[in-house]
């Protein structure tokens, strides 16, 4: 199968603690990304977000890029990846030049942000995206298109994202002992952010919670852009690992019991339900474990309950408390526990819904759940041409400093509001 009208292809790579999944797209015949292969395998080389196992990690690359490429029949490069891990930063660099009331020309603009790349200064963070989101004219704010208009002075706002180096290293040294290339290497709240969340949801204000297998990351975005993030060190396979201590059975059939029979809502019926799990290292004719729905329950709302305590307080320590009470939006494998939504907006008093991915061509209903929402996102950032300076700023180092501008204030006036 020959890509949609020889157009390049895109591929996209995320690699998480519980799978690695690829995604094969091109543009079609009407500019719409179609999907042309999926490839999904265990992931057994990391944790907490972090490879913790070379060999294996690459491995589940190899073999996940495998079975995209067989399913499209085409065969890959490059890839767009994914790191979800913590030491994410978020922070806001102002850049400002004088002009001298001269029209504002293409090769001002250039100035500027190359003026932008300088300020990214070394220290100990390395920079994954910079990009320039509000730009200003003698005071005026929120300039969308400054060229062509009269200033003194011009300004922007450039948004950084910046990781711990030596993750990043491990990410791109897996991929790159797979014979593959690195395009870039995207934070997972960017990706997954693009794939669910609205351009108005992004815009008025919303905050995003990647319930992944071990890393909770909870972003907050507005102005159509990531403002602010922190990450939890707990996640969906927590939830499991309790399963499989408390009844004595083994990781597998506990993922089983909590996708099957798992809820973060009790009913009074729970218990009168009995439910079979096969102990671990038993005989495979050995009597199985039997234990009511309640039980289960109790071990997983637990579990929850303390994820969502720990998400309620990184959500206050971003702004995002007070009267006003604006969405909250769950994505991630671990969105796909019932009736979570439902549990956490009653415990966070906001509007909770599970996010999923955009609906792409030929994408498979197996990688159209919130699990796959970074997967998705990636592939959308890969076919877009926005105007994100990452060729400017992509490899240098950044400095964490105080948001300030026009930019800043606008996110500190939107946290009042909260």
């Amino acid at each position: 199968m020959a890509a949609p009208n020889d157009q390049p292809l895109i591929a996209a790579l995320d690699i998480g603690s519980s799978k690695v999944s690829a995604l094969i797209a091109a543009r079609d015949g009407e500019d719409r990304l179609r999907v042309l292969g999926t490839g999904q395998r265990e992931s057994r080389g990391v944790k907490r977000g972090y490879i913790t196992d070379i060999e294996k990690s690459e491995f589940a690359v190899r073999e996940a890029v495998e079975l995209a490429e067989r399913m499209s029949g085409v065969t890959i490069d490059h890839v767009w990846a994914s790191y979800g891990a913590g030491g994410l930063t978020s922070e806001i660099a102002n850049i400002e030049v004088e002009l001298g009331g001269h029209q504002i020309e293409p090769s001002d603009i250039e100035q500027l942000l190359s003026q932008g790349r300088a300020a990214l200064d070394r220290g100990d963070k390395m920079v994954l995206h910079a990009h320039p989101a509000l730009y200003t004219i003698d005071g005026a704010q929120e300039v969308q298109q400054p060229v062509g208009l009269h200033a003194d002075r011009l300004g922007v706002d450039i948004h950084v994202i910046a990781a711990d180096p030596a993750p990043l290293r491990n990410v791109d040294y897996i991929i790159r002992a797979a014979h593959l290339g690195v395009k870039a290497i995207v934070a997972s709240p960017i990706a997954s952010g693009i794939a669910c969340l609205s351009e108005e949801e992004r815009d008025l204000g919303v905050a995003l919670v990647e319930l992944g297998a071990g890393v909770t990351n909870v972003s907050l975005h507005y102005g159509g852009i990531l403002v602010g993030l922190r990450s939890i060190p707990l996640g969906a396979k927590d939830i499991s690992d309790d399963i499989a201590a408390t009844f004595g059975v083994n990781r597998r059939d506990a993922e089983r019991l909590k996708c099957f029979y798992g809820s973060a809502m009790t009913s009074p019926r729970d218990n009168h339900e009995l439910i079979d799990a096969n102990q671990a290292g038993g005989e495979d004719a050995s009597e199985p474990v039997r234990i009511t729905r309640a039980q289960l329950m109790t071990v997983i709302r637990h579990r929850v309950e303390e994820l969502t305590n720990e998400i309620d307080k990184a959500l206050k320590s971003l702004g995002f408390s007070g009267p006003v009470g604006r969405p909250v939006v769950l994505t991630g494998g671990g969105a796909e526990l019932k009736n979570i939504a439902d549990y956490m907006q009653g415990v966070l008093g906001r509007t909770v819904r599970v996010g999923r991915p955009r609906v792409l061509p030929g994408l498979p209903d197996a990688h159209s759940g919130p699990a796959f929402s970074t997967l998705v996102g990636l592939a959308c950032i890969g076919a877009s041409r926005s105007g994100d300076i990452r060729d400017i700023a992509l490899g240098t180092i950044v400095r964490q400093a105080p948001a300030k501008g026009v930019l800043g204030r606008l996110i500190a006036a939107m946290k009042g509001g909260y």
